[in-house]
């Protein structure tokens, strides 16, 4: 993207307190990661079922996850590094939500239809770079927005709005279900016209709630001065690479401490993602042929319960924002990611849906945490002219637990699992427990809000 001209009529905010918005606005601004969570909502829940549809085997079925992780890895630090030094009419950070979403609306329209493994596993490359596009240089978006004493309420919102998203999206197929359709009612691949319906509403609101939130709270104004400073440097890759290499040198000791904890508990969250389906097949329905009616029925309460413990995480958020500010996300953090953990080590023990009811409660306190007080502790502790490329950078703390999954799990998931899903989800349980313990030894960042 090249540098193009900047209206510099406007007020100059760098050096002087940002001006504070009000709860409505912060909530507008952060309705297009609504429609951003929803497609990952809908990765998480059909994925895999789409996947076993279309002829994937469990063991090596993480392989075809690979695209999550490895987009993440390539793009996200280069875009928040780009996003840093990009001048445009529209802002630094809004050119990248809008390509983003238009892409993202189009692989979610596509990839229902995949007629093929190969296909679907394609277009999952394709969507999660444009939501990848998209993801960094709005969480750097919302710290560009807000001085640090709104940012707990700015990312705990992206975390509530998380939640209510993937809470829609989880529920999409059985809502559709109560409206009478048919669940037996699927394509010639296998794929049924439940998840049809639901990625088409994924699409609209992916693109449409962007728009809405560029329009109705657009970026802060550049000053001439960093107009100047930006435009000083060419905007490229090589650039870009180079501010990543300065930028990791340069790296905040909690941002580096942080790194542990996310290793057990995004390497758990992944795995829980891509088994749970196939675990609950076995525990409700005792089936594990992705054939079978029982099948559908473990994918249609895996929604129901996704929806349960999203919803979960929506109103833990908000509940979190004032416990967060009296004790700090650290601690806040530890005890809702060991509770998480607590969750997937009760799943697999549960041969009823309504007993399942208690760890989607675990799960959903984990996932609102997760979404929120990790961003809160970096956002304290990252000087703001480099807040794209650390949020870029930060994401690798998460994709690279992805990566290491994607590729330990088919080597792991016969020898050391039994090729039972079940105890995939009890090995995440005792990772989040490892990560809760590693985030009480980050310590304090530069602020008191991070204690």
């Amino acid at each position: 993207m090249t540098a193009a001209a900047i209206d510099l009529g406007n007020p100059v905010y760098v050096g002087v307190p940002k001006p504070r918005l009000s709860l409505a606005r912060i909530v507008q601004m952060n309705i297009g990661f609504f429609g951003l969570q929803f497609s990952f909502g809908l990765q998480q829940a059909n994925m895999g079922p789409i996947y076993s549809f279309l002829g994937a085997d469990e063991a090596t079925m993480p392989l075809l996850w690979l695209a999550g992780p490895m987009t993440g890895l390539l793009v996200q630090p280069f875009i928040g590094a780009l996003s840093d030094r990009t001048v445009t009419r529209w802002g630094r950070r809004t050119p990248y939500f809008l390509i983003g979403a238009v892409l993202c609306s189009l692989c979610l329209l596509a990839m229902p239809y995949s007629p093929a493994l190969w296909v679907a596993a394609s277009l999952l490359w394709i969507l999660d770079a444009a939501n990848n596009v998209t993801m960094e240089p709005y969480r750097a978006y919302v710290g560009d927005r807000l001085d640090a004493s709104q940012r707990p309420i700015g990312f705990m919102t992206q975390s509530a709005f998380t939640g209510l998203a993937q809470t829609l999206s989880y529920l999409s197929p059985s809502i559709l279900v109560w409206w009478g359709m048919d669940l037996n009612a699927v394509d010639p691949n296998g794929i049924p016209h439940v998840t049809r319906i639901a990625f088409l509403i994924g699409a609209v609101l992916s693109l449409g709630s962007i728009l809405w939130s560029v329009i109705r709270v657009p970026e802060l104004p550049l000053t001439p001065a960093e107009v100047a400073e930006m435009q000083s440097r060419r905007l490229s890759f090589g650039a870009a690479l180079a501010d990543i290499r300065d930028a990791v040198v340069e790296m905040p000791p909690a941002m580096r401490k942080l790194a542990v904890a996310m290793l057990f508990q995004w390497y758990a969250m992944f795995a829980y993602w891509q088994y749970i389906s196939h675990a609950l097949s076995r525990s409700l329905f005792g089936t594990a042929d992705a054939g079978s009616e029982g099948f559908r029925q473990a994918v249609l309460a895996t929604g129901q319960l996704g929806g349960l413990y999203n919803f979960v995480a929506f109103v833990a958020a908000f509940a979190l924002i004032p416990l967060t500010r009296a004790v700090g996300p650290r601690r806040v953090h530890a005890v809702c990611v060991a509770c998480s953990g607590c969750a997937m080590l009760a799943i697999p023990h549960m041969t009823t849906q309504a007993a399942l009811v208690l760890p989607m409660i675990g799960i959903g306190l984990g996932w609102a945490s997760l979404m929120g007080c990790p961003y809160i502790m970096l956002a304290n502790s990252i000087p703001p002219a480099r807040t794209g490329i650390y949020m870029g950078i930060f994401n690798m703390f998460i994709v690279l637990p992805m990566l290491v999954e994607t590729l330990t799990m088919p080597l792991i998931y016969g020898p050391l699992l039994g090729g039972d899903a079940r105890n995939v989800l009890m090995l995440g349980g005792v990772f989040m427990l490892i990560a809760g313990g590693a985030t009480l030894l980050v310590g304090r960042t530069r602020t008191s809000q991070d204690s």
